[in-house]
C-alpha cells in the first residue's frame, strides 16, 4: 500500500518514461523468429515483457541482457535460430498476467512441429482467448481451451499444416491480428485481417522491418485490412524502443490536473494507432504540443504538456467513441479520472473491451471514482462521468490492474486529504519504477 496526498506544487521538469510494452513484446518474438541476432535498447523491463523472454528461451532461444556501462542502459540481444527454429519446451509455457505474450506466442505456436500448453495468472486464466481460437483454427491450428471455457490454459497440438484466410475480426484488436499474422508467416498462401478500424500497427510496422512482405490497407469508411505474404525469412534487426505513450500518460494527467505544471516528456512513441489520448484531450482544451518529432520507424517525439482546465463543446458535454477507442484503449481509465475533473459531461461510449482488460475496467473505475466523490455511472459499453465535483482521498482497490493503480494515483494529486492505493506492486506489471518516478516530481 502507498499514501499519497494533494499536490503542494507545480509539477515542473523533464520526464523519460520506460519503453513500450507493445513493441517490447514484439521485438523478442520476432526476434527469435529471425535469422540472427536483434539488438534491443530501451527494452521495457517489466512483469510481462520479462515473461516474454522466458516463455521463448524454454523455446530454446538465447537471450542476452547486458547494461551500456557509460548510460546504465538495458542491451537485449536475442539470437534468432529462423522461422523453424524453436524447439520443445519441457513444461507449460507461464506468461503471468500478459495477455499480449499469451494471445501471440498462440499463433506462433499453431505452426510449430511440436505441442505445446500455456497458461498464465489468474487474471489470464478468465481472459477471452476464443477470439484467437477461432481464426487460428479456422487456419488449420490445434487449438483449444484445456477446460473447455475459452480461456487459458490453451493446448495447441503440433505439426499441423496452415493456410492462409480472410477473416474478419469484429473488432479492432492488434492482439487478434497480430496472432494470426504470426501464424501466417507459415501459412500456405496469403494472410488478410479486416478490422473496423486500424488497431495497433505495431507487428506490421516491424515485421516488415524484418523482412516480412506485410502491408496494411485502409478503406474510404476507415475499416483496415492487414494483408502479409508468406514465403520471406525474417532477419535480425536493431530496436530501439520509444517511450510508452501509455505510461506517459499519467504524467500528462499529471501535469493537467495540478495548476501551474509544465512537464516534457522526452521520447515517447505517437504512433497514430495509439495517440488518440493526444487528439482527446487537446479537443477537450489540453495545453499539449509536440517537439522533435522523428518518424523514423515507430514515430516518437518530447510532449510538452502545461496545466489546463477541460471543458466540453458549446453544450458543455463530450463524447469519445468509434474509431477513437483502440486508438486509446489502455489510457481511458486515466481519461475518465480527468474527465472527472473537468468542467463537463463526458461519455465513454464503444468500449465493451474494458470488460475483459486486467479487470473489468468500466466497474472498477466507477467504483473508485465514486469513493473519491465523483458523480458518473456505468454503462453497457463505457462511463457517463458529470465532472467537476471536489475529490477527495480514499482507499483504492486496484483489483490488482496496474493502470487502476497508476490513474488513481495521479488522481490522488487533485484530491483533498489522503489517499490510499492497495496493492500497488501490480504496477510492476507495465511500469516498476512508477511511483518513484511520481515522487521525484512532487
Amino acid at each position: 500500500m502507498i499514501s499519497l496526498e494533494k499536490a503542494k506544487h507545480p509539477l515542473k521538469g523533464d520526464v523519460f518514461v520506460p519503453g513500450d510494452k507493445s513493441i517490447s513484446h514484439r521485438s523478442i518474438m520476432f526476434g527469435a523468429l529471425a535469422e540472427g541476432t536483434t539488438e534491443i535498447t530501451g527494452f521495457l523491463e517489466s512483469a510481462d515483457c520479462l515473461s516474454t523472454i522466458e516463455c521463448f528461451k524454454k523455446l530454446g532461444i538465447i537471450i542476452d541482457h547486458t547494461m551500456r556501462p557509460t548510460h546504465g542502459v538495458p542491451t537485449i540481444t536475442v539470437h534468432g535460430r529462423g522461422l523453424h527454429g524453436l524447439t520443445a519446451a519441457d513444461s507449460t509455457l507461464y506468461t503471468g498476467n500478459s495477455g499480449t505474450t499469451t494471445r501471440l506466442m498462440s499463433g506462433i505456436l499453431a505452426a510449430q512441429p511440436f505441442d505445446s500448453n500455456i497458461t498464465g495468472d489468474s487474471s489470464i486464466e478468465k481472459r477471452p482467448m476464443s477470439r484467437i481460437i477461432k481464426p487460428l483454427s479456422q487456419m488449420g491450428a490445434d487449438i483449444s481451451s484445456v477446460l473447455g471455457n475459452d480461456c487459458a490454459p490453451l493446448h495447441i497440438g503440433g505439426g499441423r499444416k496452415l493456410r492462409g484466410i480472410n477473416y474478419r475480426n469484429p473488432i479492432a484488436s492488434a492482439q487478434v491480428k497480430s496472432a494470426i499474422l504470426l501464424a501466417g508467416l507459415y501459412a500456405d498462401g496469403e494472410t488478410v485481417v479486416y478490422e473496423p478500424a486500424l488497431s495497433r500497427n505495431h507487428s506490421e510496422i516491424m515485421l516488415s522491418a524484418f523482412g516480412a512482405d506485410v502491408h496494411n490497407e485502409i478503406a474510404r469508411d476507415g475499416s483496415a485490412a492487414a494483408i502479409l505474404n508468406p514465403g520471406m525469412p525474417l532477419h535480425g534487426i536493431k530496436i530501439n524502443v520509444p517511450g510508452d505513450i501509455s505510461s506517459a500518460a499519467y504524467f500528462i494527467a499529471a501535469a493537467l490536473i495540478v495548476p501551474g505544471s509544465e512537464l516534457l516528456i522526452r521520447n515517447v512513441g505517437i504512433n497514430n494507432t495509439r495517440c488518440g489520448i493526444l487528439t482527446i484531450l487537446k479537443q477537450m482544451g489540453a495545453d499539449i504540443t509536440l517537439m522533435n518529432i522523428n518518424e523514423d520507424g515507430e514515430p516518437r517525439a518530447d510532449i510538452l504538456v502545461k496545466h489546463s482546465e477541460l471543458h466540453g463543446n458549446q453544450n458543455n458535454k463530450f463524447e469519445i467513441g468509434g474509431k477513437d477507442i483502440p486508438t486509446m484503449i489502455d489510457e481511458l481509465p486515466m481519461v475518465a479520472v480527468l474527465a472527472a475533473t473537468a468542467g463537463c459531461d463526458t461519455i465513454i461510449k464503444d468500449a465493451a473491451e474494458l470488460k475483459v482488460k486486467e479487470s473489468d475496467r468500466i466497474a472498477t473505475v466507477v467504483e473508485n471514482l465514486k469513493a473519491m466523490g465523483a458523480d458518473l455511472e456505468a454503462t453497457d459499453d463505457g462511463m457517463i462521468i458529470h465532472g467537476g465535483k471536489p475529490l477527495h482521498g480514499a482507499d483504492i482497490n486496484t483489483h490488482n490492474d496496474h493502470r487502476l493503480a497508476m490513474c488513481f494515483a495521479i488522481a490522488a494529486l487533485a484530491a483533498e486529504g489522503t489517499t490510499r492505493i492497495l496493492d500497488d506492486a501490480c504496477v510492476g506489471i507495465s511500469y516498476p519504477t512508477f511511483f518513484s518516478d511520481l515522487q521525484r516530481l512532487l
